[in-house]
């Protein structure tokens, strides 16, 4: 019994583009800390920007880090807070490589290459996406687990705190759901 493949692709495709309240809009939930898989999280969600669509990313534990605006601080926080603030990097130019780091080097070669390639960088793509509109979704929860505080987030024209139930009602409508 052979299958028609074709026959298979189409009927797949025909599913996803009847899918109920699919929207032309992309929901990615960031939950790494680290540089490159950033890196890949705003070129993808700006180039979907840049392509019309609607683009929300929900920031959730280790990815909420690189949201911490070096400059800033905030007050009243427990011993477990600061401790998590100590750890991790503040802000997303302290990002390091998942791979290849080797002490710093990996991840310092990385960024010249970008520099001499003319290519951008997360603050480039940050402002890039702020300009394009898209929205970050800072996760309540993990903020709230990590003793982070609104008041040391970067500026960003769409930041906004939001629990789970928010972001998954995104992903429900969007066309492209992604998990880097």
């Amino acid at each position: 019994m052979a299958i028609d493949v074709e026959k298979e692709i189409a009927a797949i495709k025909a599913q996803l583009g009847d899918r109920p309240g699919a929207k032309n809009k992309l929901s990615m939930i960031v939950f790494s800390g680290e540089l490159d898989k950033h890196l890949a999280s705003m070129i993808i969600a700006t180039g979907a920007a840049a392509m019309g669509m609607e683009v929300v990313l929900f920031y959730t534990f280790w990815g909420t880090a690189a949201l911490r605006d070096p400059k800033k601080g905030a007050k009243g926080k427990n011993l477990i807070s600061k401790m998590f603030g100590i750890m991790l990097p503040r802000g997303r130019n302290k990002l390091i490589l998942s791979n290849m780091h080797m002490l710093g080097a990996g991840t310092a070669m990385m960024k010249g290459l970008m520099k001499k390639k003319n290519i951008a960088g997360l603050d480039q793509l940050f402002e890039a996406a702020g300009m394009l509109g898209v929205k970050i979704y800072i996760c309540q929860m993990s903020m709230d687990l990590m003793g982070m505080k609104m008041e040391e987030m970067i500026d960003y024209p769409n930041l906004e705190v939001v629990g789970v139930a928010t972001f998954l009602d995104h992903a429900k409508e969007s066309s492209v759901q992604l998990f880097l």
